[in-house]
């Protein structure tokens, strides 16, 4: 910590700086909070061995560029990894979201994803590729079911995995490619005027057009009804203008979901497990249900259901 302060009081020509610790997040990266001149700033430390921050940078201009509300760098040493950003504050979405004003707060988060497929200059990004797709998707037999439950699939198991896999794969490449965030949901998102403030976006790539909405849909803190969720669904088939019916789009909503929360499940448990990162397995029985539900409203799911059902597997 002593060499990053050092390090952005030289940046911001003062004698010294006094560095308030904020809340972390997954990775090995840690902010800190400092005033200048009146003004509070953050101030990152993404150790370069263990975090690679030319996306952070690179993707940050991106959407600064399209006209979103990404924090404007001041100083950034990608050899160090320490970064001096705008500081959004601490109000999160996660703390805003309630049932009774979810349909005031959305609207200006479903602005954004239209932006982020209209706007966002996707040229150079990694695509979401089937591999990418793929290792996510073996995360939960790898990491939660063998690991964690010691449930290994069994080779009948394996083969109706591949075919899972293969499905939801197809559906993800098949729906238009944008920018995709990765992690767009209410930890991400915070009260900044008039705008939202994005944040962690260092993860995007061009993938799919439905991935950022399962993200923010499918909360990791509240759990919406599946009528409500089929209205947001529908009201962004509309904003995007899509040639498909809109039960086509629920449909590859509802599959980009499983994708996502299939993966959300093996993160949480190999954070346990490999990085020792207590309290995500906490998170897991919601995700768990999200997985039971969509599984079940789909025939070409119904492996996937039993398996979600055997009582050695559920959380």
């Amino acid at each position: 910590m002593d060499e990053a302060a050092r390090w952005a009081a030289d940046r911001l020509g003062c004698d010294g700086l006094q560095l308030r610790p904020v809340s972390g997040d997954a990775s090995f990266r840690r902010y800190f909070r400092c005033d200048w001149r009146g003004r509070s700033l953050v101030l990152m430390d993404a150790p370069p061995e263990k975090e690679h921050s030319a996306p952070f940078v690179d993707i940050d201009r991106r959407l600064r560029r399209a006209g979103l509300n990404a924090p404007e760098i001041l100083h950034f040493d990608l050899q160090l990894g320490f970064g001096l950003m705008q500081d959004f504050g601490d109000m999160l979405y996660r703390d805003l979201l309630r049932e009774d004003n979810a349909d005031d707060l959305f609207p200006g988060l479903f602005d954004i994803l239209e932006r982020f497929a209209a706007a966002v200059d996707t040229r150079g990004l990694p695509p979401y590729s089937a591999g990418s797709l793929q290792f996510e998707l073996d995360l939960f037999p790898d990491w939660y079911l063998d690991r964690h439950r010691g449930r290994p699939l069994t080779p009948a198991e394996r083969a109706e995995w591949t075919e899972l896999c293969t499905r939801l794969i197809d559906s993800a490449q098949r729906q238009p490619q944008v920018f995709v965030h990765r992690d767009f949901h209410s930890c991400n998102l915070l009260q900044n005027g008039a705008a939202p403030g994005i944040i962690d976006f260092q993860d995007g790539v061009c993938g799919p057009l439905s991935y950022d909405l399962v993200s923010l849909l499918w909360d990791r803190y509240i759990t919406w009804p599946r009528a409500r969720l089929e209205a947001w669904m529908t009201a962004m088939h509309a904003r995007y203008g899509l040639d498909c019916a809109p039960a086509e789009w629920i449909r590859q909503c509802d599959w980009m979901g499983l994708q996502r929360n299939l993966k959300i499940v093996g993160i949480f448990a190999r954070l346990e497990h490999r990085d020792g990162k207590r309290g995500y397995l906490a998170l897991v029985p919601r995700f768990y249900g999200y997985l039971r539900d969509v599984a079940a409203r789909y025939p070409e799911f119904a492996a996937l259901h039993r398996l979600l059902e055997d009582p050695r597997c559920a959380p």
